[in-house]
């Protein structure tokens, strides 16, 4: 056992891609917390019967994927014109039950894969999902939560409260003893925001940042508390509710 390991614990929290390479060999299911957007877009679109096909390159190579499987593409443009989707969960609050979607998130998509890379069950969660998440990660006995951070503009890691909040209250929500200090932290913090009433999030960095570019309307929508009852699973190469994923094996 690593020093960073945190594997007294049944529960655990690290941050980004790295929490999947040194962590994810000693547990047996990841949760990606990516709250503005990927996971927030991945609840509201399983919520409505559709399936989410993450993708972790903003490119050409996009499309060409949609197409092989069947799938339409969301835009690479946040702000675009036009029907269709983006990463701005406004765009997908009324997606169609049985559509599926190539999701375009470098940052959510890239975690999800690499912890489904290392043959762990993985879910996507958010403030929306966090009881249902909570729910499907307690029949795991080691859990991972990997808030996954926002990005400086040199590419590094910026740590995250929204993220971080959400998080906590997952792992409130699980209810287990065992937790390390790592994520008994961020379940206080989660304590601490909740008795706030989530409005201080609202003048968080990332809902600033969507606030000034006019994108209201996705900080409600990310910061709405278990508006969703169904947990977002990765099978294979989407999410899907365990539900949908029954019905169709």
């Amino acid at each position: 056992m690593q020093w960073f390991s945190q594997g007294k614990f049944e529960v655990r929290l690290e941050w980004g891609l790295s929490a999947v390479e040194h962590l994810a060999g000693e547990v047996d299911c990841a949760v990606i917390v990516d709250v503005m957007s990927f996971s927030t877009c991945v609840s509201l679109a399983i919520n409505n019967g559709a399936d989410i096909y993450p993708y972790p390159w903003k490119d050409a190579s996009a499309l060409e994927y949609g197409m092989k499987i069947g799938a339409c593409t969301a835009s690479p443009d946040r702000r675009f014109c036009g029907e269709g989707y983006s990463l701005s969960p406004a765009s997908i609050k009324n997606i169609c039950k049985g559509e599926k979607l190539v999701l375009l998130s470098p940052n959510g998509s890239a975690v999800s894969f690499k912890a489904r890379d290392a043959g762990i069950a993985v879910f996507s969660g958010c403030f929306r999902n966090m009881s249902a998440t909570a729910n499907a990660c307690r029949s795991f006995e080691r859990v991972l939560v990997i808030p996954c951070g926002e990005r400086w503009p040199d590419g590094s890691l910026r740590p995250c409260i929204e993220d971080y909040v959400a998080a906590g209250g997952i792992i409130s929500a699980m209810g287990r003893e065992n937790c390390s200090p790592e994520a008994q932290a961020a379940a206080a913090t989660w304590q601490h925001y909740q008795g706030e009433n989530m409005q201080l999030l609202r003048s968080c960095s990332s809902a600033l940042e969507l606030t000034q570019r006019d994108f209201h309307e996705d900080v409600d929508l990310c910061l709405e508390v278990d508006k969703s009852k169904k947990e977002c699973r990765l099978w294979g190469d989407s999410y899907m509710s365990a539900f949908a994923s029954k019905s169709s094996s």
